[in-house]
């Protein structure tokens, strides 16, 4: 079959000041893009060097959770992993090492694709969505089965070449349009505005009120999303929805909560990173408003439990991703496989657990596989799954039948989790929220 190169976007040369100009933008559309590949709470994410960390995993023996040994043979099969890399925004290098871990565990003890061992095809994407199509046509070029992505802010660029090419897309999460329409080639394994929508809206129905007022950072995607989509997605659910937008950057809200704490918010719901999570519940706090609040897992880092008073995080209820903080067969997991088969390689980011989700579960998909591997057997493999856990989200399943949402038939998941902080501002736990099974 012809495979299609598709073109990156054109960027006119006109000297340093485009090109700052350029990285610049870039940069925002990271960070709007980020905003919606919904995190795990508890993370500890703060771009640190990467330590291997330890948990209550650590005491298991690392044989018994991973399980018999089942080695691969015979000649590899190439798939492709993309990732932003270190960015202008955030640094994801570390992927790298979690999807080498990850694999090194499936060649072992899962036989890799159809009894042969898997060999990765890297590329970085530097949060530049010209790279990201550099990167998608190298994958074509290198004649992968399939492509596997943690966490991108480019997942457009990405899709569009290994659509046209037929090649099979497997994203831990992005709310990208064109991917998430795709019922071809494309699998997404979250659901894509559990923390912006289902979240806030099962708390405002837990509280018997009916509007949620979404304090939101005031960048190009989010703000664009809670214009257009989510007052429809609200009032679906007979909610009202209020939007108060606040730039990037700003210290002090109190006057922006002052304004929502004298009127009736309903549900506050905090759309933003940890800085922003900073000011808006200590503006919060500063003007004495006591009723619920939820938040995406961004929101909630080391650097928030610093900032505010664990009086006011107690009871937050925050969206996840996976059960990161706690003691569970998923942890215990990660924590076996990234002590047997990788280094440097901290299990607290988020960012770990989003890689070796897709990984492992992309690993789950085919496992049934056998006969020649194509990316046509590839991708009717993972469409004729059944429902299966999740690795790396205890409580969560997936089957990438197109029917968990018709509307995005790229979407394997329905629901996600939720954790309610303790008396520190820690996840005291996790609940998966809106989960039912996907029809045959």
């Amino acid at each position: 079959m012809k495979r299609t190169r598709i073109s990156r976007p054109t960027v006119p040369s006109h000297g340093a000041a485009r090109h700052r100009t350029r990285v610049r933008l870039a940069a925002v559309a990271a960070l709007s893009a980020s905003l919606f590949t919904v995190a795990a709470c508890g993370s500890g994410d703060d771009d640190s060097g990467g330590t291997t960390a330890t948990s209550g995993a650590g005491t298991a023996d690392a044989s018994d959770v991973l399980g018999p040994s089942a080695p691969a043979k015979g000649d590899p099969v190439r798939i492709g992993i993309i990732s932003d890399g270190k960015g202008p925004v955030s640094d994801l290098a570390y992927e790298s090492r979690v999807a080498d871990a990850t694999i090194a565990y499936l060649n072992e003890h899962h036989s890799g694709i159809a009894g042969r061992p898997i060999s990765l095809v890297k590329c970085e994407t530097l949060a530049d969505p010209g790279k990201g199509t550099d990167c998608a046509n190298r994958m074509v070029e290198e004649d992968v089965v399939a492509v596997v992505v943690g966490s991108s802010s480019v997942g457009e660029s990405i899709w569009e070449p290994l659509h046209q090419a037929k090649i099979p897309l497997m994203f831990a999460n992005t709310t990208a349009t064109g991917p998430l329409k795709d019922a071809d080639t494309t699998f997404n394994l979250t659901d894509p505005y559990f923390g912006q929508i289902n979240l806030p809206a099962d708390k405002a129905k837990e509280a018997g009120v009916r509007k949620v007022t979404a304090v939101v950072i005031d960048v190009p995607t989010a703000t664009a999303f809670y214009k257009s989509i989510a007052p429809r997605m609200f009032e679906e659910k007979g909610l009202t929805l209020d939007v108060v937008a606040v730039p990037a950057g700003t210290a002090d809200m109190t006057a922006q909560m002052q304004d929502i704490a004298s009127g009736d918010p309903g549900v506050v719901s905090i759309i933003g990173g940890d800085s922003f999570c900073i000011s808006a519940l200590n503006g919060l706090r500063a003007v004495g408003y006591e009723g619920p609040t939820v938040a995406i897992g961004l929101c909630i880092t080391d650097a928030t439990r610093k900032a505010v008073p664990a009086s006011t995080l107690r009871g937050m209820s925050v969206s996840a991703t996976a059960p990161i903080g706690t003691d569970n067969p998923s942890t215990r997991l990660l924590q076996a496989v990234v002590s047997t088969y990788g280094h440097d390689i901290d299990v607290r980011r988020a960012g770990t657990m989003s890689m070796f989700t897709v990984v492992a579960a992309f690993g789950a998909a085919v496992e049934k596989l056998t006969g020649d591997v194509t990316a046509a057997s590839v991708t009717a493999a993972i469409k004729a799954m059944p429902a299966q856990e999740l690795p790396g989200a205890e409580g969560l399943s997936f089957r990438c039948n197109g029917k968990a949402y018709p509307e995005q038939p790229a979407v394997c998941v329905r629901g996600g989790l939720v954790a309610t902080l303790d008396d520190k501002g820690q996840p005291g736990g996790y609940t998966p929220v809106g989960v039912s099974a996907i029809e045959d």
